[in-house]
Formats: C-alpha cells, structure tokens, sequence
C-alpha cells in the first residue's frame, strides 16, 4: 500500500505543476488591464504605467511565470491588487464556508444516493425503480443557478422557513446550520442524482456475477447478498463518480454562492474575475485545482484499500 500511495503522489506532483502554468497563462490572456481597473479610465498613463512596473505586469512573462511558480511553492499567495491584503487571508477567511458546504452536499449525496440506487437495483424494473429514476433524472434536468432559485422561492418566499441571504454568524451554530441547508441541499440533490444512477448500473452488473449467484443458491439471505457481497464488489465506478463530481460540486458551489450570497470561494474567486485582480485569481484557481487534484488522489488511495488487485498493478 505504501508504494501504491508513492506512485499516486508521484502522479499528483506534475499534475499540479500543469495546472500551475495552465492558470497562470489563462490568467493573463483575460481581457482587461488590471492597472487601469485600480486607477480607473481617467488616469494618466504614466500612473498606469508607475503602477504596472510596481505590481510587475510590465515585466516578461516567463519571469513572471517563474516568480508565481517559486512564490506558490514557497507557500506565498501573494497580496491582493485591490485591496493589498494578503491573498491567504482572504482565502482562510471564507474558507469555512466553503469546506462546510461541499462537506454537507457530500454527506447528503453519499447519504441518500447509496441507498436509494440499492433499492432501484433490487427492485429493477418495478414502480420503485422507475420512481427512482424518474426523480434522478429530474435531478440531472436542472442546472445548479435554476434549482438554487426555485429553492430560494418555495423555502424562503413562499415558505419562509429558511433565510433568503445565506450569510450566518460563526458564533451562532443554529443560524449557521439553518443558513445552510437550502445550499447543501442545492448541490447535494444533484449529488443524489449522479451516485443513484450508477450505483444502480454497478450493482445490476454485479447482481449477475456466478458466486452472486451460487450465494443466493446456498441460502444466503438477501440483505446479506445485497448490503454486504453486491454492494461491496459495486463500489469502485461509485467511489469514481463520487471522486469526479467532487470537481462539479466545487464548480457548481460558485454559482450556489452567487445565488445565495453566500460567502466563500467561489464568490470570491467571482470578485476577482470582475476586479481584473490577478493575484488572488490566480490563487483562488491554484486552491481550487489542489482540492481537484486531492480529491483525485483520494479516490486513487480508496481503489487501493476497496480493491486489493488495484495496488497490486
């Protein structure tokens, strides 16, 4: 297992470097000059200039690449264009946020995705499992922003039980809780939606197996061939489609953020975009894409501890 999880680390470091230089250069294609965004139209060139030399725009771009890529591996997110605070500020400010809202639409995913795709399985081509799927593809059918606003307007309009503005104090747990279930639920419902669906295509391809079979055929009780044989030997495309969505689920948080003014990375990552704040975009991209590539090598580790033949290769 060790040099399972060697290898996996190993594959991890050049995939990071990648991402490094695809944001940097993505980055600075965008249209926009960040020095008149902070001086504004009516400032002289030669301000505009004084302060492109000072924030380093003016020098070539392979030292600036250089420069970003030796601050990051340093640990140095550099200071914001806008505001000249430090990027790690920010990012530790809102993080939170964010970790707590990708954590609960996992949970709630995981939670009711597994058993639900279970049940579709067992009962296959019945009224359940058409139900299931009808309400998984219903799921699939909605893009984050429109679930989001038909939330906002069935639990916070129509029926005020939840707050329209998602934004709670840290020192006050039931507010904080109750300002995030309609996000959670936002990303998590999609969650269901995607884990449902293959759980029950994984464990239909299991369920034929001969020893499924031969165990049904000594008198193995069903829940126990279910729950603990099918389920078991069906986890690796669903540990799969749990490691992918985790990157939808980041990218869909933006947008639920948006929504439900909810602060953390994602919004913040939207502010520097409309600021041209080059800086803290970069560095917000640079997070987003570690907590991918975590996420990845996570999934990676679980193949290996579900699947002994997998770290065996």
């Amino acid at each position: 297992m060790f040099l399972y999880t060697l290898k996996r680390l190993l594959v991890a470091v050049p995939t990071l470097l990648g991402v490094l230089t695809i944001v940097f250069f993505i980055v600075r294609v965008a249209p926009g000059d960040p020095a008149i965004v902070i001086l504004g139209e009516n400032a002289t060139q030669q301000a505009i200039e004084q302060l492109r030399a000072q924030l380093g725009l003016d020098r070539p771009l392979i030292g600036q690449y250089l420069s970003f890529v030796g601050d990051i591996l340093q640990g140095d997110f550099g200071r914001s264009m806008i505001s000249n605070q430090p990027v790690l500020k920010e990012v530790w400010r809102v993080l939170p946020y964010t970790l707590e809202l990708t954590a609960a639409a996992l949970a709630i995913g995981i939670a009711l995705g597994l058993p639900l795709g279970v049940i579709a399985a067992r009962y296959r081509n019945t009224s359940v499992d058409f139900s299931i799927r009808f309400f998984s593809l219903l799921g699939l059918s909605f893009p984050a922003f429109i679930s989001a606003i038909l939330l906002l307007l069935a639990f916070s309009i129509e029926l005020p039980w939840f707050p329209v503005i998602s934004e709670a104090s840290y020192t006050d747990p039931a507010q904080r809780l109750r300002a995030l279930v309609l996000p959670a639920l936002n990303l998590g419902l999609i969650m269901v939606a995607y884990i449902t669906r293959v759980t029950r295509s994984s464990m239909l391809t299991v369920i034929s197996e001969d020893y499924i079979r031969t165990a049904r055929a000594k008198g193995v009780p069903a829940r126990m061939v279910i729950w603990r044989h099918t389920l078991r030997n069906a986890l690796i495309p669903i540990v799969t489609v749990i490691g992918l969505y985790l990157g939808v689920l980041i990218g869909n948080s933006v947008l639920t953020e948006i929504v439900f003014n909810r602060p953390g990375l994602g919004k913040l990552i939207v502010i520097a975009l409309n600021s041209r704040d080059y800086t803290t975009l970069q560095a917000m991209l640079v997070i987003y894409a570690f907590f991918i590539v975590l996420a990845n090598l996570l999934t990676d580790l679980l193949y290996g501890i579900i699947d002994p033949k997998v770290r065996n290769q």
